[in-house]
């Protein structure tokens, strides 16, 4: 009986092994060779025999010396932190909205359906529509973008905080006095700042990944980290790529670790 729950573990185990080495090795193998010496996207004879000769920090240099990378960078920096800013604050409203509003299950339906359409069609969709304002091709333009593409996510974030949010409480203060405003920066906002917070970083991570709209909306002067990323590929292939999506690694990373600390500071402790 012991041996066959042994055994079963072991496979339980490896097959789990398995799975992740599927899902991460594709991903993990371009941190080392963006260290690579030679403008090749394989690894080199030098890089198995752990030659430290074929390794190099060049291309991460490139990042910093060449202007449309810097440039990528700053409007990504800037785009994301501006349709983050916008999506979490209209996710909120629209979370806090829905928690006493009929018919809510279709609105959040039409909330979040920005998630489950093509990204294409989104694109597309913006593109006709902002050309109309005469926004395409403009920061602004591409901030409202990527801000509709953000808001689902801050509302499914703060929406299952809100389920085990008290509105004994809220009642509470406004029987003593407290406006609604009031109300929500002294009670809500403090009990449901994990989820907003969890939906704001999913925002930024959405925003600073975004290709097709930027592609769709985007001229020379709104380029991005991921769009710059793009024209490396189909213009002049470059190691720079390997070293920019280390960073982008590194910054999922981060990001995944940063909600789940969210998630556990939000959750109840056990006495």
């Amino acid at each position: 009986m012991i041996s066959t729950q042994r055994i079963g573990r072991g496979a339980y185990l490896a097959s789990c092994t398995l799975i992740f080495a599927f899902l991460i090795a594709p991903i993990l193998v371009i941190v080392p060779l963006s260290f690579n010496a030679e403008p090749y996207f394989t690894f080199t004879d030098g890089m198995l025999r752990l030659d430290a000769e074929a390794y190099s920090l060049r291309w991460y240099r490139q990042i910093v010396e060449n202007e449309l990378w810097t440039r990528g960078l700053v409007n990504s920096l800037i785009i994301g932190i501006a349709s983050t800013a916008l999506a979490t604050a209209l996710g909120t409203i629209a979370a806090l909205g829905l928690s006493s509003m009929p018919g809510r299950r279709i609105a959040m339906a039409l909330l979040i359906s920005p998630m489950v359409t093509p990204v294409i069609i989104s694109a597309a969709g913006m593109f006709f529509f902002y050309s109309t304002l005469g926004l395409a091709q403009t920061h602004i333009g591409l901030i409202l973008s990527h801000a509709a593409l953000g808001t689902p996510f801050v509302v499914i974030t703060v929406t299952a905080t809100l389920s085990a949010f008290d509105t004994n409480l809220t009642r509470a203060a406004a029987s003593l006095g407290a406006s609604p405003l009031l109300t929500f920066r002294r009670v809500q906002l403090p009990l449901i700042a994990p989820g907003v917070i969890s939906g704001a970083l999913f925002a930024f991570a959405t925003s600073f990944d975004e290709v097709v709209v930027v592609l769709f909306m985007g001229g020379i002067e709104q380029r991005t980290i991921p769009r710059q990323m793009w024209a490396g590929i189909r213009e002049q292939i470059s190691p720079t790529i390997l070293a920019v999506a280390t960073f982008l690694i590194a910054f999922a990373v981060l990001l995944l670790l940063t909600v789940e600390w969210l998630r556990r500071s939000a959750a109840p402790q056990a006495d």
